[in-house]
Protein backbone atom coordinates (compact mmCIF):
# COMPACT_ATOMS: atom_id res chain seq x y z
CA UNK A 1 0.00 0.00 0.00
CA UNK A 2 1.40 3.23 -1.25
CA UNK A 3 2.16 6.01 1.95
CA UNK A 4 -0.74 8.67 1.63
CA UNK A 5 0.87 11.88 1.97
CA UNK A 6 -1.46 15.21 2.95
CA UNK A 7 -3.24 17.37 5.99
CA UNK A 8 -4.91 16.59 8.64
CA UNK A 9 -8.17 18.47 10.05
CA UNK A 10 -9.70 17.62 13.48
CA UNK A 11 -12.98 18.89 14.29
CA UNK A 12 -14.75 18.26 17.65
CA UNK A 13 -18.75 17.59 17.49
CA UNK A 14 -21.80 17.56 20.28
CA UNK A 15 -21.57 18.64 24.18
CA UNK A 16 -17.98 19.25 24.96
CA UNK A 17 -16.47 17.10 28.18
CA UNK A 18 -14.13 18.16 31.00
CA UNK A 19 -11.51 15.68 28.85
CA UNK A 20 -12.27 16.57 25.28
CA UNK A 21 -9.20 18.75 24.79
CA UNK A 22 -6.91 16.12 25.81
CA UNK A 23 -7.88 14.30 22.63
CA UNK A 24 -6.94 17.18 20.50
CA UNK A 25 -3.69 17.04 22.28
CA UNK A 26 -3.03 13.51 21.77
CA UNK A 27 -3.86 13.99 17.58
CA UNK A 28 -1.55 16.71 17.31
CA UNK A 29 1.51 14.88 19.37
CA UNK A 30 0.90 12.17 17.42
CA UNK A 31 0.63 13.68 14.09
CA UNK A 32 3.90 15.37 14.69
CA UNK A 33 5.68 12.12 14.85
CA UNK A 34 4.89 11.19 11.40
CA UNK A 35 6.22 13.12 8.07
CA UNK A 36 2.93 11.57 6.05
CA UNK A 37 1.06 14.43 8.10
CA UNK A 38 2.25 17.82 6.71
CA UNK A 39 0.08 20.21 8.02
CA UNK A 40 -2.38 19.91 11.44
CA UNK A 41 -5.52 21.57 10.99
CA UNK A 42 -8.72 22.30 13.36
CA UNK A 43 -12.11 23.25 12.20
CA UNK A 44 -13.84 25.84 14.09
CA UNK A 45 -17.25 25.19 15.58
CA UNK A 46 -17.15 21.69 14.01
CA UNK A 47 -19.00 20.82 11.06
CA UNK A 48 -19.68 24.49 10.56
CA UNK A 49 -15.93 24.63 10.49
CA UNK A 50 -16.25 22.51 7.59
CA UNK A 51 -18.89 24.12 5.67
CA UNK A 52 -17.14 27.28 6.06
CA UNK A 53 -13.78 26.50 4.96
CA UNK A 54 -13.08 27.69 8.74
CA UNK A 55 -9.59 26.01 9.86
CA UNK A 56 -6.87 27.07 12.34
CA UNK A 57 -3.14 25.78 12.18
CA UNK A 58 -3.44 24.06 15.07
CA UNK A 59 0.76 23.21 14.43
CA UNK A 60 1.26 26.74 14.81
CA UNK A 61 0.21 26.45 18.35
CA UNK A 62 2.96 26.53 20.70
CA UNK A 63 3.69 23.43 23.17
CA UNK A 64 2.66 24.95 26.61
CA UNK A 65 -1.15 25.59 24.49
CA UNK A 66 -1.33 22.14 23.53
CA UNK A 67 -0.16 20.89 27.03
CA UNK A 68 -2.60 22.62 28.56
CA UNK A 69 -5.47 21.42 26.60
CA UNK A 70 -5.44 18.38 28.71
CA UNK A 71 -6.31 20.07 31.46
CA UNK A 72 -8.68 22.58 29.83
CA UNK A 73 -12.68 22.28 29.49
CA UNK A 74 -14.54 22.65 26.65
CA UNK A 75 -14.62 22.07 23.33
CA UNK A 76 -10.79 24.78 22.33
CA UNK A 77 -11.80 24.45 18.87
CA UNK A 78 -15.16 25.35 19.32
CA UNK A 79 -18.40 22.54 18.79
CA UNK A 80 -22.04 22.33 17.41
CA UNK A 81 -25.21 20.25 17.28
CA UNK A 82 -24.93 20.64 13.02
CA UNK A 83 -25.39 18.04 11.12
CA UNK A 84 -24.50 17.19 7.64
CA UNK A 85 -28.01 16.06 5.79
CA UNK A 86 -27.98 17.00 2.12
CA UNK A 87 -26.37 16.20 -0.79
CA UNK A 88 -24.83 19.59 -1.13
CA UNK A 89 -23.06 19.76 2.61
CA UNK A 90 -20.83 16.55 1.31
CA UNK A 91 -20.26 17.97 -1.79
CA UNK A 92 -19.46 21.39 -0.22
CA UNK A 93 -16.70 19.52 2.59
CA UNK A 94 -15.23 17.32 -0.29
CA UNK A 95 -14.41 20.25 -1.97
CA UNK A 96 -13.23 21.94 0.80
CA UNK A 97 -10.94 18.80 2.11
CA UNK A 98 -9.49 18.87 -1.76
CA UNK A 99 -8.59 22.43 -1.61
CA UNK A 100 -6.72 21.83 1.77
CA UNK A 101 -5.18 18.62 0.53
CA UNK A 102 -6.90 16.87 3.92
CA UNK A 103 -6.32 13.46 3.61
CA UNK A 104 -6.68 12.53 7.29
CA UNK A 105 -9.86 13.46 9.03
CA UNK A 106 -10.43 12.89 13.14
CA UNK A 107 -13.59 13.62 14.26
CA UNK A 108 -14.53 14.00 18.14
CA UNK A 109 -17.60 13.11 19.01
CA UNK A 110 -20.61 10.72 20.59
CA UNK A 111 -22.73 8.49 18.82
CA UNK A 112 -25.14 11.07 16.14
CA UNK A 113 -21.67 12.43 15.49
CA UNK A 114 -19.69 9.79 14.35
CA UNK A 115 -22.89 9.36 11.79
CA UNK A 116 -21.37 12.65 10.21
CA UNK A 117 -18.04 11.04 10.26
CA UNK A 118 -18.79 8.20 8.15
CA UNK A 119 -21.03 9.79 5.67
CA UNK A 120 -18.12 12.42 5.06
CA UNK A 121 -16.51 9.29 4.38
CA UNK A 122 -18.64 7.28 2.33
CA UNK A 123 -19.18 10.64 0.08
CA UNK A 124 -14.94 10.36 -0.27
CA UNK A 125 -15.01 6.94 -1.38
CA UNK A 126 -18.40 7.71 -3.99
CA UNK A 127 -15.73 10.22 -5.70
CA UNK A 128 -12.38 8.07 -5.49
CA UNK A 129 -11.14 10.74 -2.97
CA UNK A 130 -8.43 8.93 -0.97
CA UNK A 131 -9.51 9.78 2.77
CA UNK A 132 -8.92 8.21 5.83
CA UNK A 133 -11.59 8.41 8.68
CA UNK A 134 -11.24 7.94 12.09
CA UNK A 135 -13.46 8.79 15.15
CA UNK A 136 -12.69 9.29 18.68
CA UNK A 137 -15.10 8.52 21.31
CA UNK A 138 -16.69 11.41 23.48
CA UNK A 139 -19.34 11.87 25.83
CA UNK A 140 -20.21 11.75 29.28
CA UNK A 141 -23.26 9.79 28.88
CA UNK A 142 -21.31 7.05 27.91
CA UNK A 143 -23.85 5.64 25.96
CA UNK A 144 -21.20 5.03 23.01
CA UNK A 145 -21.43 0.79 21.96
CA UNK A 146 -18.27 -0.71 21.00
CA UNK A 147 -16.25 0.84 23.62
CA UNK A 148 -16.23 -0.35 27.23
CA UNK A 149 -16.27 3.39 28.35
CA UNK A 150 -16.52 6.93 27.06
CA UNK A 151 -13.57 9.58 27.66
CA UNK A 152 -16.10 12.14 29.37
CA UNK A 153 -17.26 9.43 31.74
CA UNK A 154 -15.01 9.09 34.48
CA UNK A 155 -14.41 12.85 35.00
CA UNK A 156 -18.35 13.46 35.25
CA UNK A 157 -19.28 10.78 37.82
CA UNK A 158 -16.40 11.79 39.75
CA UNK A 159 -17.98 15.36 40.21
CA UNK A 160 -21.54 13.97 40.65
CA UNK A 161 -20.31 11.46 43.54
CA UNK A 162 -18.24 13.99 44.77
CA UNK A 163 -20.92 16.73 44.83
CA UNK A 164 -23.14 14.20 46.36
CA UNK A 165 -20.66 13.52 48.69
CA UNK A 166 -20.67 17.10 49.99
CA UNK A 167 -24.71 17.89 49.11
CA UNK A 168 -24.97 14.74 51.94
CA UNK A 169 -22.92 16.32 54.44
CA UNK A 170 -24.43 19.59 54.30
CA UNK A 171 -28.14 17.82 54.54
CA UNK A 172 -26.95 15.83 57.91
CA UNK A 173 -26.07 18.64 59.56
CA UNK A 174 -29.80 20.15 58.93
CA UNK A 175 -32.00 17.54 58.30
CA UNK A 176 -34.26 15.86 61.23
CA UNK A 177 -36.19 13.44 60.07
CA UNK A 178 -38.08 15.49 57.14
CA UNK A 179 -35.38 16.92 54.35
CA UNK A 180 -35.10 16.09 50.92
CA UNK A 181 -32.39 16.54 48.71
CA UNK A 182 -33.11 16.22 45.45
CA UNK A 183 -30.12 16.13 42.35
CA UNK A 184 -30.65 15.70 39.41
CA UNK A 185 -28.55 14.88 36.53
CA UNK A 186 -27.96 14.61 33.50
CA UNK A 187 -28.99 11.46 31.47
CA UNK A 188 -31.90 11.71 28.64
CA UNK A 189 -32.03 8.02 27.41
CA UNK A 190 -29.49 6.07 29.91
CA UNK A 191 -28.78 5.83 33.48
CA UNK A 192 -25.16 5.86 33.46
CA UNK A 193 -24.19 9.62 35.20
CA UNK A 194 -27.18 9.10 37.65
CA UNK A 195 -25.52 5.20 38.56
CA UNK A 196 -22.39 7.14 39.04
CA UNK A 197 -23.86 9.01 41.95
CA UNK A 198 -23.26 5.35 43.88
CA UNK A 199 -20.01 5.70 44.43
CA UNK A 200 -20.30 8.54 47.02
CA UNK A 201 -21.22 5.30 48.95
CA UNK A 202 -18.23 4.01 51.40
CA UNK A 203 -17.61 0.49 51.18
CA UNK A 204 -19.90 -1.20 53.26
CA UNK A 205 -21.90 1.27 53.89
CA UNK A 206 -25.08 0.83 51.67
CA UNK A 207 -26.87 2.80 53.80
CA UNK A 208 -24.50 6.10 52.45
CA UNK A 209 -25.91 8.46 50.66
CA UNK A 210 -27.32 8.28 47.96
CA UNK A 211 -30.34 6.96 49.51
CA UNK A 212 -32.15 6.31 45.86
CA UNK A 213 -31.09 6.25 42.35
CA UNK A 214 -33.76 6.97 39.68
CA UNK A 215 -32.84 5.56 36.39
CA UNK A 216 -34.08 6.04 32.95
CA UNK A 217 -33.95 2.14 32.08
CA UNK A 218 -36.16 1.77 35.23
CA UNK A 219 -40.18 2.53 34.30
CA UNK A 220 -40.83 5.56 37.40
CA UNK A 221 -44.24 5.78 39.23
CA UNK A 222 -44.85 8.12 41.93
CA UNK A 223 -46.45 6.00 44.27
CA UNK A 224 -42.97 3.85 44.60
CA UNK A 225 -40.85 7.31 44.74
CA UNK A 226 -43.21 8.31 47.68
CA UNK A 227 -42.79 5.27 49.33
CA UNK A 228 -38.93 4.97 49.34
CA UNK A 229 -38.74 8.03 50.59
CA UNK A 230 -40.89 7.68 53.32
CA UNK A 231 -38.94 4.48 53.92
CA UNK A 232 -35.46 6.43 54.47
CA UNK A 233 -36.99 9.23 55.79
CA UNK A 234 -38.11 6.63 58.81
CA UNK A 235 -34.41 5.60 59.33
CA UNK A 236 -32.27 8.38 58.80
CA UNK A 237 -32.10 12.44 59.35
CA UNK A 238 -32.48 13.19 55.65
CA UNK A 239 -32.69 11.64 52.09
CA UNK A 240 -30.35 12.28 49.38
CA UNK A 241 -31.92 10.83 45.98
CA UNK A 242 -30.82 11.41 42.62
CA UNK A 243 -32.41 11.23 39.44
CA UNK A 244 -31.27 11.16 35.58
CA UNK A 245 -33.19 13.84 33.32
CA UNK A 246 -34.69 11.57 31.31
CA UNK A 247 -36.99 9.31 33.79
CA UNK A 248 -39.82 7.53 31.95
CA UNK A 249 -43.20 5.81 32.84
CA UNK A 250 -44.10 2.27 32.07
CA UNK A 251 -45.24 3.31 28.44
CA UNK A 252 -41.87 4.96 28.30
CA UNK A 253 -43.60 9.10 28.14
CA UNK A 254 -41.05 11.01 29.33
CA UNK A 255 -42.10 11.69 33.47
CA UNK A 256 -41.14 15.99 32.79
CA UNK A 257 -40.60 17.51 29.92
CA UNK A 258 -39.94 21.07 29.96
CA UNK A 259 -41.02 23.78 27.60
CA UNK A 260 -38.83 25.97 25.68
CA UNK A 261 -39.36 28.56 22.68
CA UNK A 262 -38.57 26.02 20.17
CA UNK A 263 -39.38 22.92 21.11
CA UNK A 264 -40.10 20.50 24.49
CA UNK A 265 -36.87 19.05 26.30
CA UNK A 266 -36.61 16.76 28.75
CA UNK A 267 -35.77 18.40 32.79
CA UNK A 268 -36.92 19.33 35.06
CA UNK A 269 -37.09 16.25 37.10
CA UNK A 270 -35.93 17.74 40.11
CA UNK A 271 -38.46 20.54 40.50
CA UNK A 272 -41.63 17.43 39.52
CA UNK A 273 -40.11 15.18 42.44
CA UNK A 274 -40.01 18.45 44.90
CA UNK A 275 -43.51 18.79 44.14
CA UNK A 276 -44.35 15.30 44.81
CA UNK A 277 -42.08 15.25 48.14
CA UNK A 278 -43.46 18.21 49.37
CA UNK A 279 -47.32 17.82 48.34
CA UNK A 280 -47.90 14.04 49.25
CA UNK A 281 -44.88 13.78 52.08
CA UNK A 282 -45.03 17.53 53.58
CA UNK A 283 -41.36 17.24 54.37
CA UNK A 284 -38.99 20.02 52.88
CA UNK A 285 -37.08 19.03 49.34
CA UNK A 286 -34.51 21.14 47.62
CA UNK A 287 -33.08 20.39 43.80
CA UNK A 288 -29.82 20.78 43.68
CA UNK A 289 -29.40 20.68 39.48
CA UNK A 290 -25.92 20.21 38.45
CA UNK A 291 -26.38 20.98 34.72
CA UNK A 292 -22.97 21.88 32.66
CA UNK A 293 -21.39 21.59 35.75
CA UNK A 294 -21.00 18.03 35.35
CA UNK A 295 -19.08 17.89 31.83
CA UNK A 296 -17.02 21.28 32.44
CA UNK A 297 -15.45 20.35 35.69
CA UNK A 298 -12.00 20.11 35.02
CA UNK A 299 -10.75 20.81 38.42
CA UNK A 300 -11.98 17.64 39.68
CA UNK A 301 -11.71 15.46 36.25
CA UNK A 302 -10.15 12.55 36.55
CA UNK A 303 -6.42 11.44 35.78
CA UNK A 304 -7.56 7.84 34.21
CA UNK A 305 -9.93 9.52 32.18
CA UNK A 306 -7.99 12.52 30.96
CA UNK A 307 -5.28 10.12 30.28
CA UNK A 308 -7.68 7.53 28.55
CA UNK A 309 -8.91 11.14 26.34
CA UNK A 310 -5.69 11.40 25.70
CA UNK A 311 -4.58 7.71 24.19
CA UNK A 312 -7.81 7.53 22.16
CA UNK A 313 -6.07 10.65 20.45
CA UNK A 314 -2.77 9.25 19.71
CA UNK A 315 -4.55 6.06 18.75
CA UNK A 316 -6.52 7.28 15.95
CA UNK A 317 -3.76 9.56 14.29
CA UNK A 318 -1.35 5.75 14.89
CA UNK A 319 -4.64 3.95 13.10
CA UNK A 320 -5.03 6.44 10.34
CA UNK A 321 -1.14 6.26 9.03
CA UNK A 322 -1.95 2.53 8.97
CA UNK A 323 -3.95 2.89 6.56
CA UNK A 324 -7.49 2.35 8.76
CA UNK A 325 -10.58 4.42 8.08
CA UNK A 326 -14.50 4.13 8.69
CA UNK A 327 -13.39 3.51 11.75
CA UNK A 328 -13.88 4.32 15.59
CA UNK A 329 -11.20 4.14 18.13
CA UNK A 330 -12.32 2.34 21.35
CA UNK A 331 -11.52 1.33 24.93
CA UNK A 332 -10.80 -2.01 25.71
CA UNK A 333 -10.66 -3.29 29.59
CA UNK A 334 -8.37 -6.05 30.62
CA UNK A 335 -9.13 -9.27 31.81
CA UNK A 336 -7.15 -9.19 35.16
CA UNK A 337 -7.71 -8.25 38.54
CA UNK A 338 -5.92 -4.51 37.93
CA UNK A 339 -7.53 -2.50 35.87
CA UNK A 340 -5.94 -1.86 32.53
CA UNK A 341 -7.01 -0.54 29.69
CA UNK A 342 -6.09 -0.51 25.83
CA UNK A 343 -7.37 0.60 22.56
CA UNK A 344 -8.50 -1.14 19.79
CA UNK A 345 -10.79 -0.03 16.52
CA UNK A 346 -14.72 -0.90 15.76
CA UNK A 347 -16.88 -0.29 12.32
CA UNK A 348 -18.48 3.25 12.48
CA UNK A 349 -21.31 1.78 10.73
CA UNK A 350 -21.42 -0.67 13.75
CA UNK A 351 -21.77 3.09 16.39
CA UNK A 352 -24.18 4.87 14.20
CA UNK A 353 -27.40 4.92 15.51
CA UNK A 354 -27.32 2.61 18.56
CA UNK A 355 -26.78 3.41 22.26
CA UNK A 356 -25.71 1.37 25.46
CA UNK A 357 -28.33 1.13 27.73
CA UNK A 358 -26.99 0.52 31.60
CA UNK A 359 -27.15 -3.17 31.89
CA UNK A 360 -30.45 -4.22 34.05
CA UNK A 361 -28.18 -6.97 35.94
CA UNK A 362 -26.43 -4.54 37.57
CA UNK A 363 -29.51 -2.62 39.09
CA UNK A 364 -30.75 -4.58 42.05
CA UNK A 365 -34.40 -5.77 42.67
CA UNK A 366 -35.32 -2.67 44.94
CA UNK A 367 -34.56 -0.10 41.47
CA UNK A 368 -32.90 2.41 43.18
CA UNK A 369 -29.58 0.83 43.81
CA UNK A 370 -26.51 -0.14 41.90
CA UNK A 371 -24.99 -4.05 43.03
CA UNK A 372 -21.20 -4.68 42.88
CA UNK A 373 -21.02 -5.05 39.08
CA UNK A 374 -21.25 -1.41 38.75
CA UNK A 375 -18.95 -0.56 40.96
CA UNK A 376 -16.73 -2.95 39.73
CA UNK A 377 -16.86 -1.48 36.22
CA UNK A 378 -16.99 2.13 36.84
CA UNK A 379 -14.68 2.99 40.27
CA UNK A 380 -11.56 2.61 37.76
CA UNK A 381 -12.64 4.90 35.61
CA UNK A 382 -12.45 7.81 38.44
CA UNK A 383 -8.84 7.16 39.99
CA UNK A 384 -6.58 9.67 40.21
CA UNK A 385 -6.51 13.64 40.06
CA UNK A 386 -5.60 15.58 37.17
CA UNK A 387 -2.80 18.61 38.15
CA UNK A 388 -4.92 21.63 36.71
CA UNK A 389 -2.37 24.82 37.20
CA UNK A 390 -3.29 27.37 39.54
CA UNK A 391 -3.52 31.36 38.98
CA UNK A 392 -4.42 34.38 41.84
CA UNK A 393 -6.57 31.16 43.62
CA UNK A 394 -8.65 29.84 40.33
CA UNK A 395 -7.94 27.17 37.82
CA UNK A 396 -5.67 28.51 35.54
CA UNK A 397 -7.08 27.10 31.25
CA UNK A 398 -5.78 28.00 27.93
CA UNK A 399 -7.33 29.61 25.16
CA UNK A 400 -5.67 28.77 21.47
CA UNK A 401 -4.17 31.56 19.61
CA UNK A 402 -6.18 30.09 16.72
CA UNK A 403 -3.73 31.11 13.57
CA UNK A 404 -6.65 30.98 10.69
CA UNK A 405 -5.83 29.05 7.56
CA UNK A 406 -6.78 31.24 4.25
CA UNK A 407 -9.50 30.20 2.68
CA UNK A 408 -9.65 29.31 -1.04
CA UNK A 409 -13.13 28.49 -1.89
CA UNK A 410 -16.52 31.08 -2.22
CA UNK A 411 -18.89 31.12 0.89
CA UNK A 412 -21.15 28.29 1.10
CA UNK A 413 -24.83 28.77 1.65
CA UNK A 414 -25.98 26.12 3.96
Amino acid sequence: MAELVGNCLIAQSGGPTAVINASVAGVVAEALNHSCIEEIYGSLNGVLGLLNEDFVDLASESQQAIRGLRTTPGAALGTCRTKLKKPQDFERVLSVFKAHNIRFYFHIGDSGSQETAAKISEAAEAQNYDLRVIGIPKTIDNDLPATDHCPGYGSAIKYIAATVKELSLDADSMGQGDLVTIVEVMGRNSGWLAAGASLAKRRDHPNDPPHLVYLPEVPFTSEKFLDDVRRVLKREKHCVLVAGEGLVDKDGNFVSVENSTTEAQVGGIGEFLKDLVEGQIGAKARVARLGLTQRSAAHLSSKTDSDEAYLVGQAAVKAAVNGESDKLVTLVRGDGDNYTCDTGLSALSDVVGNLKKLPPEWVNEDGVSLNFQFFRYATPLIQGEVVVPYENGLPSYVRLHKEGVDKTLPGYEA
